[in-house]
Formats: structure tokens, C-alpha cells, sequence
């Protein structure tokens, strides 16, 4: 995180003691119980006198809990409400050292805002927007005191999320950066420096990815629960982005996309049309009862089910029997998977190129189980019994018998095709022929057979025995009960299956790479540093690791691979890779695998 500057001592700006919070809905409580109990004096400010006692009353609500769960005593309970006033009056705010702006996105409320506060608050007060779409610069320019307006943007729900961004414009003067810096860390906050565009960082980055996620399922690629548990189980997000999009609220999310698109011309951050149809039909999530979801009541955050909920898999084709499974490959994703269906109880023939190649394979799956016996995760027979259910082979010919044969081999196409044609000649009728591909057109590896019926993809993530999802990809050849037997192979192994189509990217990365495109040309741009960017998705948006963790974990030829076989599908200038990410991997900059990528690395 960028080091935030401190302010000269005895400065006016060296301690911000008396805030307003203006604007008292979700956020605006958030911050204001924040501020009181750090000590702070809090004046909450709405034009609503209902909102003013409902902000109260959450107050009070929120305190009690603490008490009862021993993280407030009642002496400090009643501090922090003693500490809180409201008013409905904006006048109220004139002995504040600063003002926190949280009214609705509007230029046209908060320069009004603003305006009126110019005439009541002291010389040396600060005003802060905590707007995540619209200009800082442009709301301080209107203001008569643009060096002390600058962004505040908390994150929801304020007492929970620890990311602040700090937003400056042009025009911002330095003490009051560090003014409101200083302030972020003595709530406990992790404050990231950014400059003025909208969505700043972790909503520039987030809402962009939203966005594919709606513009995908308004094309019926995939069903809403499909992309949801895709990005949660695929990526271990705490929401699928569609359930997300109602959380935010659906007209929100158009208004920062609006904003970003204002700015970018990229055709990434253009609304998906079906944000505007359900935001004009007052569909805007979770907040009004009903958005991608069907909620319990408005505010629930129970989803119940409606017209668009699937169907059980009961209701599906009946699959075809499998016994046995042959696995073709000898990394690290062929022994995982592997070792899925041999723990499953599947007879498993793990075929490579050489006897030498399949021995190692196997001995690296009992290094595998060895490690689940050690953590207490397998019994000792259990995992003799697992190793036993696989049979090493040297060649494709082992094949003969198995009823599922899955390829797991080097992500190259033209490789692919030559094994498809080998399965094609070794595998007996009726045997279903899947691929693990990430990027590829399963329909290539389907025609290089002469059964393109009998061809499917199912996409394990790595590692495969951890991970619980399973893209399940039919092209327009797959037949009915091929893709209903690969549902149920994956509901044997325990895995969550979700259907997509045969397009580049699939679910997960056609939502992924673009993102972690982003936050590059963000570095690249030199608008944050890789640190504050890794920090703001950690801890704004929850992911469990930053983009630069995650692009150096995953190689960055792996993942300029993948961005290049997106921009080449869907041909949207938006997907281009990134030239920095080029450049690092022409130069052997690939990763952890090298000891340098974004970030270097002890080599091992």
C-alpha cells in the first residue's frame, strides 16, 4: 500500500474529531457507527426524519448486539450513542472538521450539496464525496474550496469491509490527503491512495466483470445459478456476480457503468441492456424484492424460487453406465483428476506416452493421498484401495474397456485432434470422450472423431481433487445423454457441475482473464500500484487473492494464452491482452514458476 503522507503537527487538519455524515441510508449509518465508536463526534444529516430515526434505531440495534456478544461493555454502548446526533438540517454540519457526502449518485445532488456547504462550514474543513462513479474532480471545481474536496470511498458494509479508497483530483491539497488518510487508519481501515476516474479501483475493476457477467447470462449462455456458482466455487468468490449485481443494486450498478463507459469508450463497461430493462422496470435487486433473483420480501436476502429456477437433475435424460474411466495425460491435472474418480470408486486407467511417464503419474497421486492420510482427511486403507483402482499404461490402447475417457494433455489444439482421432480408433461404441480443455472449441476435438456425438467438455479446475467445480461444455453435436451422463459422473465425484456452451473461455475465464486484463492496464497506466490494487480487490471486493497473485500463480504465458484465444472469439478491441503483459512474457517473466513475474520470488 502506498505510504500516506502525515500531516505537519499543530496543523488544523492534524485531527479530524467532529464529522458529518450527509446522506443517512445503508452507507451513510455504516460510516456514521464507524466514526462513533472510534471516538469521533458524529452528526448524521438526511432530509428524511424517518431515515434520521431509522439511522438511530440501527444504531442502537447494532450496539446491543455488541454487548451481548462482549465487544462493547454498556458504559461504552452508551458512549457511542451519546456521541451520535441527527438533524435534517445541513446547517448543522458547521463546526465540522469534516464532511462525509454519501447522497445518491447525482451530480445534480451533490453540487447542491456541496454549495450549501461552502456557506456554512469553517475555511479549513474538509469535504469528502463518497461516490464511486461520478467526477471528484468535477464536484470540487464547482466548489469554492476545491483543494479540501476529495473522495471517501468506503466500502459496503462500512463496519465490516476494511478498504478505504482516497481519492485526490488535481486539485486536492496533500494535507488534506493525509488529513483523511491518518483518519482511514484510525478506524481501523487499510486506506488505498487513487487518483479521480470513475470507479476508482476495486469498483473500475469489479463493475467491468459484473457487467460480462450480466451481458452472459442476458445471452442465455448460461443460467444465472450456473454463473454464480461457477465464479464461487471456480475463482472461491463470497458471491456469484449476478447475485452480487442485486446486492448493489441493479441501478447502481448501471449509473458507475454509465460513468465508466463515459470515460473509457470501452465497450467492456457499456450497460448491459438487461441492467437498463430491470432497473426501468424497478427490478433493482434485493433492495425492491426482485432482480436476477426472486427475494422472500424487498430487503430479504433470501432467494426463493420463480418461473427461472432449473429444474432438479431428476428431470433430465437418463445418462449412460460407467464403470471405468481412462485418463489420458501425466501433469499435474491428469494425476488429479485421476485421483477423483479413483476416490470415487471408479476403476481408473491412466494412460501417458511412455510406462515411464504413467508410473510417475501414479506415484505422484500416492504422494497425493499420503498428504490426506498425514492431515487426517483419508484412512490409510482408504487410500490403498484409491491407489489400487489405478492402473498405469504406456499407451492409448488401455482404453479399450473404459466407458468415459477424459484428456488432460497439453492445451494445444492440434495435439488434442491427433488424440481425439487415437480414442476415436481405442475406445470402444458408446464410450463418452470428454476433454478438459480451458480455452479451446471442444467442437474441433469432437470432429477430429468420427462419434462427435460421444464428444463433450468437462472442465476440472486445478487442483482437481480440491476444487468443486466442473464446467460441463456440449457443442452443438452432444448428444442428450452424453452431456446427462457427464452430469452424473460429476454428481458421483462429488463435484458441481454447471452447463455452458461450446464459446472461448467457457464461464470461468470468459469472466476472469478480462478482469485480471484490466487490472494490468491499470498498472500499466501507472494509475495505482500493483500493491493497492492487490489490496483494494482483497479487501473491497473479498477475493482471496489480488490479480497480481493471482496472475503470477497461474503463469502469465498461461494467461496471455487465454486472453489472446478470448480477443480472437469475441474480437472486442476491450479483450486485447495487455502489451505490459506481453512484454513480461517475452522477456521469461511468467510467474512464480520462474521466480519473477509482476512480483519476484525466492527460487526454490
Amino acid at each position: 500500500m502506498a505510504t500516506p503522507l502525515s500531516p505537519q503537527s499543530g496543523s488544523p487538519l492534524s485531527a479530524l474529531k467532529t464529522i458529518a455524515v450527509v446522506g443517512l441510508g445503508t452507507m451513510g449509518t455504516g460510516i456514521t457507527e464507524v466514526l462513533a465508536k472510534a471516538g469521533r463526534e458524529v452528526i448524521g444529516i438526511d432530509i428524511s426524519e424517518t431515515q434520521t430515526a431509522r439511522t438511530v434505531a440501527a444504531l442502537e440495534s447494532a450496539t446491543a448486539r455488541a454487548v451481548e456478544r462482549g465487544r462493547l461493555t454498556e458504559q461504552e454502548r452508551a458512549g457511542v450513542l451519546a456521541r451520535v446526533r441527527t438533524s435534517t438540517d445541513l446547517r448543522a454540519a458547521a463546526d465540522a472538521d469534516l464532511v462525509i457526502e454519501v447522497a445518491p449518485e447525482s451530480y445534480e445532488v451533490k453540487h447542491q450539496i456541496f454549495r450549501e456547504l461552502d456557506t456554512i462550514v469553517r475555511p479549513e474543513t474538509i469535504l469528502a464525496t463518497g461516490t464511486n462513479a461520478l467526477s471528484v474532480t468535477r464536484l470540487a471545481a464547482d466548489s469554492a474550496r476545491p483543494e479540501r474536496v476529495l473522495g471517501l470511498h468506503f466500502f459496503n458494509p462500512a463496519q465490516a469491509m476494511k478498504l478505504v479508497e482516497v481519492v485526490s483530483s488535481v486539485l486536492t491539497a496533500p494535507q488534506a490527503v493525509a488529513a483523511v488518510t491518518d483518519l482511514a487508519i484510525e478506524l481501523g481501515k487499510e486506506p488505498v491512495a487513487v487518483g479521480d476516474r470513475p470507479g476508482f479501483v476495486a469498483d473500475g475493476l469489479l463493475f467491468g466483470y459484473l457487467n460480462q457477467a450480466a451481458a452472459m447470462y442476458e445471452a442465455r449462455y448460461a443460467s444465472r445459478e450456473d454463473i454464480d456458482a461457477a465464479m464461487r466455487l471456480g475463482c472461491g468468490l463470497p458471491m456469484g456476480p449476478l447475485a452480487l449485481l442485486d446486492l448493489i443494486g441493479v441501478d447502481t450498478a448501471r449509473t458507475v457503468l454509465d460513468a465508466m463507459y463515459a470515460e473509457s469508450r470501452d465497450r467492456l463497461h457499456a450497460p448491459a441492456p438487461i441492467l437498463k430493462q430491470l432497473s426501468e422496470a424497478g427490478l433493482t435487486g434485493r433492495k425492491a424484492g426482485r432482480g436476477f433473483y426472486t427475494y422472500e420480501a424487498p430487503g430479504s436476502a433470501t432467494v426463493v424460487p420463480d418461473a427461472l429456477t432449473p429444474a432438479a437433475d431428476g428431470a433430465r435424460a437418463a445418462g449412460r453406465p460407467v464403470r471405468s474411466v481412462g485418463v489420458a495425460g501425466s501433469g499435474t491435472m491428469a494425476s488429479g483428476i485421476a485421483e477423483v474418480f479413483a476416490k470415487a470408486g471408479y476403476d481408473v486407467v491412466l494412460a501417458a506416452r511412455s510406462d515411464e511417464k504413467a508410473q510417475t503419474a501414479k506415484a505422484r497421486i500416492g504422494k497425493s493421498l499420503a498428504r490426506s492420510v498425514d492431515k487426517g482427511r483419508l484412512t490409510a486403507e482408504a487410500a490403498a484401495q484409491t491407489l489400487d483402482r489405478i492402473t498405469p499404461a504406456g499407451s492409448y490402447e488401455a482404453f479399450a474397456d473404459v466407458d468415459l475417457a477424459v484428456e488432460a494433455v497439453a492445451e494445444d489444439l492440434e495435439v488434442k485432434r491427433q488424440l481425439f482421432q487415437a480414442l476415436d480408433k481405442v475406445c470402444k461404441p458408446g464410450a463418452v470422450l470428454a476433454t478438459t480443455t480451458s480455452s479451446l472449441p471442444v467442437v474441433a476435438c469432437a470432429r477430429a472423431t468420427s462419434r462427435p456425438q460421444d464428444v463433450i467438455g468437462m472442465h476440472f479446475f486445478n487442483p482437481a481433487p480440491a476444487m468443486k467445480l466442473v464446467e460441463v461444455v456440449r457443442t452443438v453435436l452432444t448428444a442428450d445423454d452424453v452431456h446427462a451422463t457427464v452430469r452424473e459422473v460429476c454428481a458421483k465425484v462429488r463435484k458441481h457441475a454447471v452447463d455452458c456452451g461450446d464459446r472461448a473461455g467457457f464461464i470461468v475465464n470468459a469472466l476472469l482473464f478480462p478482469y485480471l486484463n484490466n487490472a494490468v492496464k491499470m498498472v500499466q497506466e501507472h494509475y495505482a500500484t500493483l500493491d493497492d490494487i492487490d489490496a483494494a480487490m482483497k479487501l473491497g471486493g473479498g477475493y482471496p487473492m489480488g490479480p497480481f497473485e493471482l496472475l503470477d500463480v497461474v503463469g502469465l504465458d498461461v494467461s496471455l494464452a487465454i486472453e489472446k484465444v478470448l480477443h480472437r472469439e469475441f474480437r472486442d478491441p476491450g479483450l486485447a491482452p495487455a502489451p505490459l503483459l506481453e512484454h513480461l512474457v517475452a522477456a521469461g517473466c511468467l510467474g512464480r514458476k520462474t521466480g519473477r513475474g509482476f512480483r519476484e520470488y525466492a527460487r526454490r
